[in-house]
């Protein structure tokens, strides 16, 4: 175990202790005993579970430009991730496309937020496929958010776990991470992550995205919101902009001292009494932080790729250069390739997956060495 995750491990502690979040999030550290042979990982699991199994990567080491900083917590670029056995394999894609594209690899980590009703052992699937990867795992109690979702166009969005970066602040360790960039799991990076890392949040901004003014904002939001005048003026004063919150830099301290997390549960309490808007997780945000963020490149968010929320069409990538494919939307990649009705840009993200596909025949071959 690193210094920094012993020391992290200490704050951990002392954090659940005096949060008030503190039955609702629990975080695991990585053991030795973790870091399992492929062998002794696919013993771990029944078949009757029909589990996904992974390749072990690539190993990504850091280039004579990189300096030694492996001990230092202010140098990782801190990357935050959930686990759910559902995208599981996106997720692998994902961190797979990082680690590529990295200039230093060693220096990234990786926080993955993970359901407690998960059946999915996500420590020891990770450390299998990634064995020199930096990461913890935060075991996430859906019981507190669950009383606040409220129904959406598609149900994927009424996950719990796709509210967890509302609570990212809270669940990662105060005095070790400072900054953090979220990514969802059907994402995959072309570009050196460092160079999202290294853009500067200016001002009082909390959040940094790409924004997209040309969109109708409206939409976002019912009548009834836009004809209550109590409600709507909350954009007085500002330009609000569409963002995807998919790929956001977020600045933990100043999230912290400005109580979002706080902010964003009173919408979705007001969407409980009163339907102000349609989709899941992301009006809240688009609420909270529209027309005060830190605009990046649309090249950091080449999103939509999955098409619609209900029927998943394909999509063309945007006019521009491309540093992260991301395929929200209904349609899956993975699904759709195997499936064998993929959409053209669907190959894109073949070359990250490590999905193997004949785990059952490993499974049997392991049992007989």
């Amino acid at each position: 175990m690193s210094l920094f995750q012993s020391t992290c491990t200490v704050f951990i502690i002392l954090f659940l202790v005096y949060s008030s979040l503190s039955n609702a999030i629990r975080s695991f550290p990585i053991t030795e005993q973790e870091r399992v042979s492929e062998k002794t990982l696919i013993r771990l699991f029944d078949d009757d579970l029909d589990l996904p199994r992974f390749a072990e990567a690539p190993e990504y080491r850091n280039g004579n430009e990189c300096s030694s900083r492996s001990h230092a917590s202010s140098s990782h670029v801190h990357i935050s991730m959930t686990l759910d056995s559902e995208y599981l394999r996106g997720t692998m894609a994902a961190i797979h496309s990082v680690l590529k594209h990295s200039s230093c690899p060693e220096n990234i980590f990786f926080h993955f937020i993970a359901s407690e009703s998960d059946s999915v052992k996500p420590s020891s699937l990770i450390r299998s496929t990634f064995p020199s990867l930096n990461f913890q795992v935060y075991h996430f109690d859906e019981t507190h958010v669950k009383t606040l979702i409220s129904s959406s166009i598609r149900i994927a969005l009424e996950n719990p776990l796709n509210y967890a970066r509302n609570y990212l602040a809270d669940i990662l360790e105060q005095d070790c991470v400072d900054r953090v960039i979220y990514l969802d799991s059907d994402v995959v990076l072309v570009d050196d992550i460092q160079k999202l890392w290294d853009i500067e949040l200016t001002n009082s901004r909390v959040i940094g995205a790409p924004q997209y003014c040309h969109t109708n904002f409206t939409t976002y939001f019912t009548d009834d919101f836009w004809f209550d005048s109590s409600l709507s003026k909350v954009f007085q004063g500002r330009n609000p902009c569409y963002f995807n919150t998919g790929v956001m830099i977020m600045d933990l301290v100043k999230w912290r001292a400005g109580n979002y997390t706080e902010k964003i549960e009173k919408w979705m309490e007001l969407q409980k009494e009163t339907r102000i808007y349609e989709l899941g997780s992301l009006p809240p945000f688009l609420l909270v932080f529209g027309g005060d963020i830190e605009a990046i490149d649309h090249k950091w968010n080449q999103h939509g790729l999955g098409g619609d929320n209900v029927k998943g069409s394909c999509r063309s990538l945007h006019p521009g250069p491309v540093s992260l494919l991301h395929w929200s939307g209904k349609g899956k990649p993975w699904l759709r390739l195997d499936e064998g009705s993929p959409c053209p840009l669907d190959h894109l993200w073949l070359p990250y997956d490590l999905y193997l596909h004949n785990h059952h025949h490993r499974h049997q071959l392991y049992q007989d060495m």
